[in-house]
């Protein structure tokens, strides 16, 4: 036979709980600063890290894959720095992989040989900054599987898809034909992208909103046609922003917008480009080609774009 408690047993208990004078939690982690000189430690550090830490490379060459997949914070962001002289190299695979390793900021190091360069997968708010990416089988640079807000700026991105297979592009902004890659407002700024980019130094895929493409320099002398790339940049997502960029050398035209998937390579803004077209060979030789114009999916060209060589500036109205 089981007892019970007495009522007021239970309200003394409860009241004695309550009154409890509360524990204190621990002190806050501090942020670290870890200090990496060889492929073993990045290894151990990348997995280890947590928000508001910084992971900083001595110069030396780090051979492996990287990866890493702790997200951080916005308000706590965990950075990877090093200089140039900092090598990230690979045989194969990605050179740095950022799996679900949202809020991280990747500074200065150089990444090269293997397949692709720094890809991004479910990350969000990558910053990757004054970054040498080269010497790689397929792209360069690749915001992937929803990594929405990654900005890339400052960086030198170069000799891609080295393969042949006309597949390296420089940066490469979501996934061709799935639409549920929504790698959003992704932002490209103050890069130099070529030469020997074996694909567009830009490419933006159908699914992604919002990406914004301002002050870069492109050189397409790397550009092969195997793949349809015969333009600095191919816009085929939406709302797209191209502006205040400079272009030299391209196969065909300067930029170009399609529409892939119905209802996808529209809005795009194009504003003071510089395009140099000399040496152009293709059937079109225009600074913005537009593929898919139509009320229903616009494109705007203003008049602020200059074209040297070449056969024009564009095949729409263009907008005082």
């Amino acid at each position: 036979m089981r007892t019970r408690t007495p009522f007021p047993a239970l309200l003394t208990a409860a009241h004695a709980a309550a009154t409890l004078p509360l524990v204190a939690a621990g002190p806050a982690r501090a942020a670290t600063v870890i200090e990496v000189s060889t492929a073993a430690q990045l290894k151990a550090a990348l997995a280890a890290a947590a928000p508001g830490d910084t992971i900083r490379l001595a110069d030396g060459t780090y051979t492996r894959n990287f990866k890493a997949t702790v997200p951080a914070t916005s308000a706590a962001r965990i950075t990877l720095t090093g200089s140039p002289a900092a090598v990230l190299t690979a045989g194969g695979g990605y050179g740095l992989h950022l799996n679900g390793a949202s809020y991280w900021t990747v500074y200065g190091v150089t990444v090269t040989g293997g397949q692709k360069g720094i890809v991004t997968d479910a990350a969000n708010g990558v910053v990757i900054d004054s970054v040498t990416v080269h010497g790689l089988d397929m792209e360069g640079v690749h915001f992937r599987t929803s990594s929405r807000d990654g900005v890339l700026k400052n960086s030198r991105i170069h000799d891609t898809g080295q393969n042949g297979r006309g597949m390296g592009e420089g940066v490469y902004v979501g996934s061709a034909g799935d639409l549920t890659d929504r790698s959003d407002n992704a932002r490209i700024i103050g890069n130099t992208i070529g030469p020997g980019v074996g694909g567009e130094n830009i490419d933006i895929k159908e699914g992604t909103t919002g990406a914004e493409i301002i002050g870069n320099t492109f050189d397409g002398s790397g550009l092969t046609g195997a793949n349809y790339d015969d333009s600095w940049v191919d816009v085929k997502g939406n709302d797209v922003l191209v502006e205040n960029n400079k272009g030299v050398r391209t196969t065909n035209n300067g930029y170009e917008t399609h529409t892939q998937q119905s209802g996808w390579g529209c809005g795009t803004v194009f504003r003071g480009n510089a395009s140099d077209l000399t040496g152009a060979t293709g059937g079109g030789q225009l600074a913005v080609n537009v593929t898919n114009a139509s009320t229903s999916c616009p494109t705007t060209v203003y008049a602020s774009n200059t074209v040297t060589g070449g056969k024009g500036l564009t095949n729409i109205a263009v907008t005082p």
